[in-house]
């Protein structure tokens, strides 16, 4: 599914605009991004949390050359999911 896909079910599950959607896709992702930004966390009970995920300096090699190289730390997002969700992706298996 993608972006307009989303809008577009978002917008017939609560029987609203897609313009309403969109902005509440939007509004969505800005709090999530603000509040990771910020050193925070986002738990949505039953769906899963969003986390700040830290990686360390370390070494790797440049593919094309072999030569040796630092690759730096950085920061990304983890998302776990809950158990309510994974029982339900597990229960639609089969």
């Amino acid at each position: 599914m993608n972006k307009t896909e989303l809008i577009q079910a978002l917008a017939t599950a609560t029987e609203t605009s897609q313009a309403a959607a969109a902005r509440s896709i939007e509004a969505f992702a800005k709090i999530v991004s603000d509040e990771l930004t910020s050193g925070g966390e986002v738990a949505i009970p039953g769906f899963g949390s969003f986390k700040r995920a830290e990686r360390g300096e370390r070494s790797g090699r440049n593919p094309q050359t072999g030569e040796a190289m630092t690759i730096a730390a950085s920061t990304s997002v983890k998302f776990v999911p809950a158990s309510a969700l994974k029982a339900a992706m597990n229960s639609a298996k089969g």
